[in-house]
């Protein structure tokens, strides 16, 4: 953060869906061409993956980069080209995240991913304490509030490992009413963007609401272990001004071309 208060990732996100979707829509006739379908985006993402690499913010460079493809394969480039690119990229991303990431860090949190008990006191405690989080929710939950978990045990609840709280308190059917109401919005999207009056429009719908459901979908895999902890929000729950404020400000931009006012 900046002065504790600014998180740049989050602006980096907008930026990048209003940037691509611009340039898509400028050059939707050539997007099957590599110099206009795959250079322009692969440079801004490997400058922005840099920039969060070396912070390192590992997650929020997983997520700008899984949402800046998905774009470029909304707006037409050729898969040939993305596979082409992507082995590329791919590989210079790893040789720099092994450049700029210890390499011990790295391999330590896939240990802790593996197996969080090998050192239950130490890097895998928030892991473990958010499984005893969910596990102790059951079908129904312990009520509203009646989380145990956040009191001592799971460290920084409000943040990253909320879900795990929503599962302590909600059980098994919160937690899919919560996952239900992301899959609700991504769907809803996915509906306005196909009646959007302009592709602009569009692509702007589809960007910010992908940017939501993978962001979520990234946030549950860290809290159940699926994948390593890589430190990603819960979009509309955890804590964070920058994340809420441009979040609101997005699903604004969603609901303007809703209604066909932008």
């Amino acid at each position: 953060p900046i002065g504790g208060n600014l998180q740049p990732s989050e602006v980096a996100k907008f930026a990048v869906v209003l940037l691509f979707s611009h340039l898509i829509d400028v050059n939707y006739q050539r997007m099957h061409k590599f110099e206009y379908g795959i250079l322009p985006f692969g440079a801004i993402l490997g400058v922005l993956a840099v920039l969060l690499i070396a912070e390192p913010h590992l997650s929020g460079t997983i997520l700008i980069v899984g949402l800046g493809v998905i774009m470029m394969i909304v707006g037409g480039i050729r898969l040939s080209h993305l596979f082409l690119a992507g082995g590329a990229g791919g590989t210079a991303l790893i040789l720099l995240v092994l450049v700029l990431v210890k390499w011990d860090r790295m391999m330590g949190r896939i240990e802790h991913w593996l197996n969080p008990f090998l050192d239950p006191r130490g890097e895998g405690f928030q892991t473990i304490q958010s499984l005893y989080a969910i596990g102790s929710g059951g079908l129904l939950g312990s009520g509203i509030g009646n989380s145990r978990q956040k009191y001592l045990y799971l460290p920084e609840p409000q943040n990253d490992f909320i879900f795990s709280i929503v599962c302590e308190e909600l059980g098994f059917v919160g937690a899919c009413a919560v996952v239900g109401l992301f899959v609700l919005l991504l769907c809803r999207g996915i509906t306005i963007a196909a009646h959007a009056p302009d592709r602009f429009g569009a692509l702007l719908v589809v960007g910010f609401v992908v940017q939501v459901a993978l962001q979520a979908v990234l946030n549950v895999a860290v809290v159940t272990n699926t994948i390593p902890n890589t430190g990603i929000s819960l979009p509309f729950f955890s804590s964070g001004g920058t994340s809420l404020m441009m979040l609101l400000g997005e699903m604004g931009v969603v609901l303007g071309v809703s209604r066909g006012e932008m």
